[in-house]
């Protein structure tokens, strides 16, 4: 009988735990980048996604050619692709290559 009781008594305390309201913690991550300052002043620029008309005509005028920052391609003022790829940014030809781009295939 003893048993019995103490066997109640366990289960019961087990139960009345398992029951009782479980506290959660929910931890919210967020990641923060830097901002990239302009370094137009060395002639390079950021990277950024189609060129508006006034940076291409500054561009041009200055003799900078447009990298394609994903395929490590450039292109010179008279490629379709000047301004247009997807992510890029105006350099310096010599700057250009010696970041390791290479001129398109197509010539221009």
């Amino acid at each position: 009988m003893k048993f019995y009781k103490i066997a109640t008594l366990c289960l019961s305390s087990v139960l009345m735990v398992s029951a009782a309201p479980q506290s959660t913690t929910t931890t919210v991550t967020t990641k923060t980048t830097k901002s990239k300052s302009t370094t137009a002043a060395k002639g390079k620029s950021e990277a950024t996604k189609n060129a508006t008309p006034d940076q291409i005509a500054a561009a041009k005028s200055s003799g900078q050619v447009w990298v394609n920052t994903s395929t490590k391609v450039y292109h010179d003022s008279s490629s379709e692709f000047y301004g247009a790829t997807k992510a890029g940014k105006f350099m310096a030809e010599k700057d250009a290559i010696a970041a390791g781009y290479h001129k398109s295939k197509s010539g221009n």
